[in-house]
């Protein structure tokens, strides 16, 4: 999509060791994979006051690339850039051709819709927005400028997570207490039973 201005990417890399190994972003929740709600969340997603509304989609992930591959633009992480979900936020940095990257996680089915919009208001001059869930910092859930790719990569090469390299490029949080149910995510079999749909399929 050659008029957006925010690259959205689902981080699916994760190697679910709470699911027994098996690829989350696949596991069937409500009749349909995981990785499908959250592409529908993410259509949803409202854009910024005056902001163009279209928005390119991306997913991360490091096995079964043919079937995510039927969905969006479908990456691996870059084996250069480290282990963990900094690396796949530094690949999709690298690759992106918007000035703006938007990350959330395979295992959250329902993020905030107004995730884009809130973080894009409070960005001001810096480099990174990244949602608070009133707790805790939500690392995943942020929204970055396509120049912070060179610092993304060398922090992952480091092996910093994600929530490290935040501290180091100073980013912004933002108030999302008023929406904290939104980020749950789904990383064990209880968890897809607490939340009230699981299937062995």
């Amino acid at each position: 999509m050659g008029d957006a201005t925010v690259t959205v990417a689902i981080l699916a890399g994760g190697q679910g060791r709470r699911l027994g190994g098996v690829d989350k972003g696949l596991q069937i929740l409500d009749g349909k994979p995981l990785i499908a709600h959250v592409c529908e969340a993410v259509k949803a997603m409202h854009a910024p006051p005056g902001a163009h509304g279209n928005r390119d989609l991306m997913i991360l992930a490091n096995r079964n690339r043919e079937t995510y591959s039927m969905i969006a633009r479908t990456l691996l992480d870059d084996v250069d850039s480290g282990d963990g979900p900094l690396a796949g936020i530094a690949t999709a940095l690298s690759a992106i051709t918007t000035p703006w990257l938007l990350t959330v996680p395979v295992d959250c089915p329902c993020p905030p819709l107004n995730l884009w919009r809130r973080l894009q208001s409070a960005i001001g001059d810096a480099d990174c927005a990244v949602a608070h869930d009133g707790a805790h910092r939500q690392p995943l859930f942020a929204l970055y400028r396509l120049g912070v790719a060179p610092s993304a990569k060398i922090a992952a090469k480091a092996a910093l997570g994600p929530l490290a390299w935040q501290e180091q490029i100073d980013a912004v949080e933002v108030d999302f207490h008023d929406w904290r149910e939104q980020f749950i995510n789904l990383n064990s079999t209880a968890d897809y039973i607490a939340y009230g749909n699981v299937s062995d399929e």
